[in-house]
Protein backbone atom coordinates (compact mmCIF):
# COMPACT_ATOMS: atom_id res chain seq x y z
CA UNK A 1 0.00 0.00 0.00
CA UNK A 2 1.15 3.68 -0.62
CA UNK A 3 1.22 6.34 1.81
CA UNK A 4 1.09 9.92 1.32
CA UNK A 5 2.81 11.40 4.59
CA UNK A 6 2.60 15.23 4.75
CA UNK A 7 4.84 17.16 7.00
CA UNK A 8 5.40 20.53 8.73
CA UNK A 9 8.00 21.37 11.14
CA UNK A 10 6.67 22.91 14.27
CA UNK A 11 7.56 26.39 15.24
CA UNK A 12 10.61 26.49 16.62
CA UNK A 13 12.11 23.54 15.71
CA UNK A 14 13.89 24.06 12.02
CA UNK A 15 17.70 24.15 12.90
CA UNK A 16 17.02 20.74 14.95
CA UNK A 17 14.75 19.30 12.00
CA UNK A 18 16.85 20.38 9.42
CA UNK A 19 20.42 18.93 11.83
CA UNK A 20 18.36 15.69 12.01
CA UNK A 21 17.93 15.03 8.77
CA UNK A 22 20.71 16.35 7.27
CA UNK A 23 23.07 14.16 10.03
CA UNK A 24 20.54 10.93 9.56
CA UNK A 25 18.97 10.64 6.09
CA UNK A 26 16.00 9.96 7.69
CA UNK A 27 15.78 6.54 6.80
CA UNK A 28 12.93 4.69 6.84
CA UNK A 29 12.01 1.67 9.06
CA UNK A 30 12.40 -1.87 7.98
CA UNK A 31 9.14 -2.65 6.30
CA UNK A 32 8.85 -0.01 4.26
CA UNK A 33 10.39 1.76 1.23
CA UNK A 34 10.55 5.91 0.52
CA UNK A 35 9.16 6.32 -2.97
CA UNK A 36 9.87 9.78 -2.60
CA UNK A 37 10.76 12.99 -0.32
CA UNK A 38 9.60 16.14 -1.62
CA UNK A 39 10.15 19.62 -0.45
CA UNK A 40 8.26 22.92 -0.75
CA UNK A 41 10.65 25.35 -1.60
CA UNK A 42 11.01 28.22 1.00
CA UNK A 43 8.52 26.83 3.35
CA UNK A 44 8.36 23.99 6.49
CA UNK A 45 6.66 21.74 4.43
CA UNK A 46 6.66 18.31 2.85
CA UNK A 47 5.78 14.98 1.55
CA UNK A 48 6.80 11.39 1.33
CA UNK A 49 5.84 8.54 -0.66
CA UNK A 50 5.82 5.54 0.83
CA UNK A 51 5.22 1.66 -0.33
CA UNK A 52 4.69 -0.55 2.82
CA UNK A 53 2.64 -3.76 3.80
CA UNK A 54 2.76 -2.90 7.48
CA UNK A 55 1.33 0.25 8.37
CA UNK A 56 3.28 -0.04 11.71
CA UNK A 57 6.41 1.48 10.15
CA UNK A 58 4.35 4.27 8.52
CA UNK A 59 3.60 5.31 12.55
CA UNK A 60 7.03 4.33 13.72
CA UNK A 61 8.60 6.96 11.06
CA UNK A 62 6.32 10.14 12.61
CA UNK A 63 7.10 9.03 15.99
CA UNK A 64 10.57 9.22 15.51
CA UNK A 65 9.99 12.70 14.06
CA UNK A 66 6.85 13.98 16.41
CA UNK A 67 9.07 15.86 18.68
CA UNK A 68 9.80 17.92 15.62
CA UNK A 69 7.25 17.82 13.06
CA UNK A 70 3.53 17.53 13.01
CA UNK A 71 2.13 14.66 10.05
CA UNK A 72 -1.22 14.22 8.08
CA UNK A 73 -0.80 11.44 6.25
CA UNK A 74 -2.89 9.23 3.48
CA UNK A 75 -3.34 5.93 2.40
CA UNK A 76 -3.61 5.92 -1.42
CA UNK A 77 -4.19 3.92 -4.60
CA UNK A 78 -2.54 4.10 -7.55
CA UNK A 79 -4.53 4.65 -11.07
CA UNK A 80 -4.45 0.96 -11.80
CA UNK A 81 -5.24 -0.06 -8.36
CA UNK A 82 -8.26 2.50 -8.18
CA UNK A 83 -8.92 1.30 -12.00
CA UNK A 84 -9.73 -2.16 -10.77
CA UNK A 85 -11.90 -1.05 -7.49
CA UNK A 86 -14.01 1.39 -10.14
CA UNK A 87 -14.74 -1.44 -12.73
CA UNK A 88 -15.96 -3.38 -9.81
CA UNK A 89 -18.04 -1.15 -8.19
CA UNK A 90 -19.48 0.33 -11.50
CA UNK A 91 -19.26 -3.33 -12.80
CA UNK A 92 -17.52 -2.48 -15.70
CA UNK A 93 -14.96 -4.37 -17.21
CA UNK A 94 -11.57 -2.98 -17.14
CA UNK A 95 -10.02 -2.57 -20.73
Amino acid sequence: MLYIMEWQIKDGCTEKAVDKFLSTGAPMPDGSTLVGRYHAPGSVNGWLVVETDDPKTVYEHASEWGELLTWKTTPVLTDEQAGVVSAKVWKQEKA
